[in-house]
């Protein structure tokens, strides 16, 4: 079954996953103009991966919670896409 997801995670000063449990789906991830800093994400060599505020990636496949992320508290991440 194909389900939308549509999602908004908050930011932290610390390392947390994008989504508390397994959800693989396709789809964009996106750091909002309005966001006050960086956010880093979490590479796969354990290096921080910066995006700045309006920068977005679309990805196929991906599961949620291996996503993690960190930032400015109160800055937003927006995820759209779907279990397809």
């Amino acid at each position: 079954m194909n389900n939308v997801i549509q999602r908004t995670a908050s930011v932290t000063g610390s390392y947390a996953p994008l989504v508390a449990s397994s959800l693989v789906g396709s789809v964009t991830i996106s750091c909002p103009p309005t966001n006050v800093g960086t956010v880093y994400f979490l590479g796969d060599d354990g290096s921080d991966v910066a995006w700045v505020p309006g920068e977005w990636h679309s990805f196929r496949s991906i599961d949620l919670a291996a996503v993690r992320i960190k930032g400015t508290a109160g800055d937003k991440i927006t995820i759209v896409g779907g279990t397809w």
